[in-house]
């Protein structure tokens, strides 16, 4: 036994050495190699797109869709804005103008303080008012505006309205501006003005028959159907042997049209059936105007029911 352990003593210092060579080795092969990696450039900034302001992305209308779906409405804000993108496209247009004035100016200025009490009757609207008390069926906003009215589509049959005693078109004209020497702006060379009160209904529709034409032939088709408007206000029977005079009465019974529907879908019966009336007397067979109609009286009938 004892000499068992000393043979084992003997062995115990070459063991050592086997174990310190051993782990010694295992460290130089577990010992990981430092990996080199190309320094990465920072990525480029992608260019950043520009966003189109409001005015550049909104769609530019035309000033008989924003009469129609913003002014006959009464949405005052969003049809002045309107106007003023238009009128940066068309700076010379006196109808916008004057539509601008009538939205943004005090209606008493513009009409008079002066006002005499009226009956509003079936049929009636601001626009027909406006035609045969101021002269000019544009008006409408004005004269709904000096009435403290927010939305012109509305009048009820039976409310009395104040109509200005002096009120006149040539009271909301924008005056003509000297034109620029350095950039003139090209402007119509006949201007849709309204004809002296003095003149006969038949002689001043006329008149602005003949005007409306001219601007139609002129290509200022949204003055030529508001021209047109002004002068079958006046007169509703108009008859021409211009072969423009088609054309221009199917543009207007289309724009007409518009608007009636515009005011049926708001159930404003009295306005919608005024407006397909006059449609019918332009042009009897428009079956849009017929079918309508019938619908608006039967909507009207079954409403009075309740």
């Amino acid at each position: 036994m004892e000499a068992r352990w000393t043979s084992m003593r003997a062995w115990m210092p070459v063991a050592a050495l086997l174990l310190a060579m051993l782990v010694g080795g295992c460290a130089k092969i577990l010992k990981p190699k430092a990996v080199i990696t190309p320094h990465a450039q920072p990525a480029a900034a992608a260019p950043v797109a520009s966003t189109p302001s409001e005015d550049e992305a909104s769609p530019r209308l035309s000033l008989s869709a924003i009469v129609n779906r913003d002014l006959q409405n009464g949405h005052y804000a969003e049809g002045e804005k309107a106007l003023r993108r238009y009128l940066q496209d068309h700076p010379g247009d006196r109808a916008a103008q004057s539509y601008l004035r009538q939205l943004t100016d005090d209606p008493k200025k513009l009409l008079g303080g002066s006002s005499t009490p009226h009956i509003v009757q079936p049929g009636e609207s601001y626009s027909t008012l406006a035609a045969k008390y101021l002269g000019d069926a544009n008006l409408f906003v004005a004269l709904a505006r000096y009435n403290g009215s927010t939305n012109p589509a509305l009048i009820l049959v039976g409310s009395t309205l104040k109509l200005p005693m002096n009120g006149s078109a040539a009271a909301v004209a924008t005056p003509v501006q000297p034109e620029p020497t350095s950039a003139p702006v090209a402007t119509p060379t006949i201007v849709a003005t309204p004809p002296p009160s003095s003149a006969p209904p038949a002689q001043s529709a006329q008149q602005l028959e003949s005007q409306s034409l001219a601007l139609y032939r002129q290509g200022h088709k949204d003055q030529a159907v508001a021209t047109f408007d002004k002068a079958l206000a006046l007169n509703p029977q108009l008859k021409s042997s211009d072969p423009n005079f088609a054309a221009l009465s199917r543009i207007w019974v289309a724009n007409t049209h518009q608007q009636a529907m515009v005011l049926y879908l708001d159930q404003h019966l009295d306005q919608a059936i005024a407006l397909w009336n006059r449609i019918l007397v332009v042009d009897p067979g428009y079956e849009p105007a017929v079918v309508y109609r019938t619908r608006a009286m039967e909507l009207k009938q079954r409403l009075q029911q309740y």
